[in-house]
């Protein structure tokens, strides 16, 4: 049961990719006035879902001197994936991070990846925190598509070449999933662990890549709607842990 609930959710992940596709319809003042909405709650969820819902579960499980150490470890991780593989989430089509076309799917492949694996660490402990957690990288992972798809165009592939290879990097979201799954079955006394883990990449997520995104908006009323937002998407997570007790 818990391996069909990663399934289900690593696939409506993927699935981010068509509903991105839709906001390509939209005017570029509209598309970008939405992304940064859509990236403050994304921001928002994450680090409410870390403080407030990962680390407490966590803490329970696992001592506070591991813990902690844990979740440093993969933020260092994290950081040290990006600064190898020049992997960065960009929202705008002319992100110079993306040099190439092919450069970008390997990124995203490892993104993706990585995803499923914390999708599936937190089914494993707990199926609420597991649809907190699906949520909130579908958040995320809209506008990263919606930039992604814009890359490849700009790189040379024709649209449907570019949505198809979107598609096939989205879905290694699933094998993420799968992988997470059975490594929890041959690595000893991982469980626990999982959830710090999980916990430290969604801090990282949020602090290198979102928040930053969202301190560039000049705009003082827009600054303000887009941190009420940021607001928002904790005081749902907080909401969530009220109706959990």
């Amino acid at each position: 049961m818990v391996l069909l609930n990663i399934l289900i959710a690593c696939f409506l992940i993927s699935l981010c990719v068509w509903i991105a596709i839709l906001f390509l319809f939209f005017k570029k003042e509209t598309l970008s006035n939405l992304t940064i909405f859509l990236v403050s709650l994304s921001a928002g969820i994450l680090i409410g879902s870390a403080f407030l819902h990962l680390l407490p579960e966590a803490s329970e499980k696992v001592g506070s001197e591991k813990l902690f150490f844990v979740v440093l470890i993969t933020f260092v991780l994290f950081f040290l994936i990006e600064k190898v593989f020049h992997w960065r989430h960009c929202h705008k089509e002319n992100c110079e991070i993306h040099t190439f076309g092919y450069i970008n799917l390997v990124g995203d492949s490892l993104h993706n990846l990585i995803d499923g694996f914390v999708i599936a660490s937190v089914f494993l402990i707990d199926f609420k925190l597991g649809v907190i957690t699906t949520l909130a990288i579908a958040l995320h992972e809209i506008p990263q598509e919606i930039g992604d798809f814009g890359v490849l165009i700009h790189a040379g592939f024709n649209k449907i070449k570019a949505l198809i290879l979107n598609y096939m990097v989205a879905s290694v979201v699933i094998l993420g999933g799968i992988l997470g799954y059975f490594a929890s079955f041959y690595i000893s006394g991982i469980v626990p662990y999982l959830l710090p883990i999980a916990a430290g990449g969604f801090i990282y997520i949020a602090a290198s890549d979102l928040i930053p995104e969202i301190r560039k908006e000049r705009d003082l009323k827009k600054s303000i709607k887009s941190f009420s937002v940021f607001l928002l998407g904790i005081i749902l997570m907080f909401a969530a842990k009220f109706l959990d007790h």
